[in-house]
């Protein structure tokens, strides 16, 4: 591929810079394998594009290089800022108040699934920091893969409620425990206590940029339609900003893009068409993060040693969730199935967890490198295989349908008819 790339250099000079079109060919590739595996397969797009990404990967394409940074970087962040927005939006806090056992699962899954992953990495004899690094990665499962997997089956019922709310709640809480665990990755402290200043550092900048977020959208909505395509349009620019300031100031741009979803649901207890206003744009952005998760983890360093890894860390989280869910079912609302089903649909890693990797990767240049090359095939299997295994489960609970294209305008993984 670095063959013809300088060979295009050579003769294309194209105003926007090569790059631009060489992703915006994957991107189309990456469009059409989505929409073929739907069709064709009755398999999620993000399997189509995920392929795309990784068969790129591969073939050594230049556009995705490791460490992320500059755009790319803010790209992802956006990415799952917009998810992770949505996602909150539609959380209620006044459930948890009638149903607190919902908290306890949430606390519980993501406890058991630190503690397994890290002790399975340990047995191995991974490195006692790179081991915690990772634990906290595998606390994340993947937003934009499941609302990706869902909206395209039209799901709705207890499972895939549930499963939107723990995604969320789990997603809440590697992002604190992540960005806290990154300014100590000079030392091999792992213990909780260390990380409390961090994190309420974090936390505190992101609480005042969602907040914020969440004041502007709430205003701007007063006198808005919220069909409009200019809410669209300032919606996702209101959250590029906050991003973009979440990240200059120290906190983290999708934990205050989550929370700002969490505080406007609060604000407006009526359900907005999210993924309406948000429009295609959204749409792209986040096709874009699963084509660029799969190019990256494709070039990380497959070997069998870290493949024996990877399987390990996989299987460790897989069990650690659906135990977790199980443990803690009890007074949830939910049966016994449910709780498998649940704990099943939560295995997805996606543009979430790579973006966790890059904070360790930039915070340490010594152990990130080590951080990756098990985290980055661990995400690229997961992404593909929980997504299947996510429409399975949906199937078997009865509340979605076959994948099945649509005319409808998708928007932020969700399709609408």
């Amino acid at each position: 591929m670095n063959e013809i790339t300088a060979f295009w250099g050579e003769w294309l000079r194209p105003s926007a810079g090569l790059p631009t079109v060489q992703w915006s060919l994957l991107l189309a590739l990456a469009a059409a394998a989505g929409h073929l595996v739907q069709r064709h397969l009755a398999m999620p797009k993000v399997v189509g594009y995920s392929a795309i990404g990784a068969i790129a990967g591969l073939a050594g394409f230049p556009g995705a290089a490791w460490p992320l940074e500059g755009i790319g970087l803010f790209l992802l962040e956006l990415g799952v800022s917009v998810v992770l927005f949505e996602t909150a939006g539609r959380i209620a806090l006044r459930w948890f108040r009638h149903n607190p056992m919902v908290l306890l699962q949430s606390l519980l899954e993501a406890a058991l699934t630190y503690a397994a992953v890290y002790f399975t990495l340990r047995w191995f004899d991974v490195r006692p920091s790179v081991a915690d690094a990772l634990a906290l990665v595998a606390i994340a499962s993947s937003p934009a893969v499941l609302s990706r997997v869902f909206g395209d089956m039209r799901a709705a019922g207890p499972v895939t409620e549930r499963v939107i709310v723990l995604a969320t709640l789990g997603a809440l809480y590697a992002l604190m425990l992540v960005a806290g665990r990154a300014s100590l990755m000079h030392s091999e402290e792992t213990r909780m206590l260390a990380l409390l200043f961090p994190v309420a550092v974090v936390l505190g900048i992101s609480v005042v940029v969602g907040a914020g977020l969440a004041l502007v959208l709430r205003t701007a909505l007063r006198f808005m339609s919220p069909t409009s395509e200019n809410t669209s349009i300032l919606l996702l620019t209101a959250i590029a900003a906050g991003t973009a300031l979440a990240s200059h100031f120290g906190g983290s741009a999708p934990l205050a893009a989550l929370l700002a979803g969490l505080l406007l649901k609060q604000l407006n207890p009526r359900p907005w068409a999210w993924p309406r206003q948000l429009g295609t744009a959204a749409s792209l952005l986040v096709m874009l993060s699963f084509v660029l998760v799969s190019v990256v983890a494709a070039q990380a360093d497959w070997n069998p040693a870290v493949a024996g890894l990877v399987l390990a860390l996989v299987a460790a989280r897989g069990l650690a969730k659906v135990f977790g869910l199980l443990l803690a079912n009890p007074g949830s609302g939910t049966s016994w199935k449910q709780a498998l089903m649940t704990g099943a649909a939560m295995s997805p890693m996606s543009s979430l967890a790579l973006l966790l990797v890059a904070e360790f990767t930039s915070a340490s240049p010594s152990l990130g490198p080590r951080i990756a090359s098990i985290a980055l095939p661990a995400i690229l299997l997961v992404e593909v295989l929980g997504a299947i295994l996510a429409t399975f489960v949906i199937q078997r609970a009865g509340e979605g349908s076959r994948p099945e294209p649509s005319a409808g305008i998708q928007a932020n993984g969700v399709q609408r008819a």
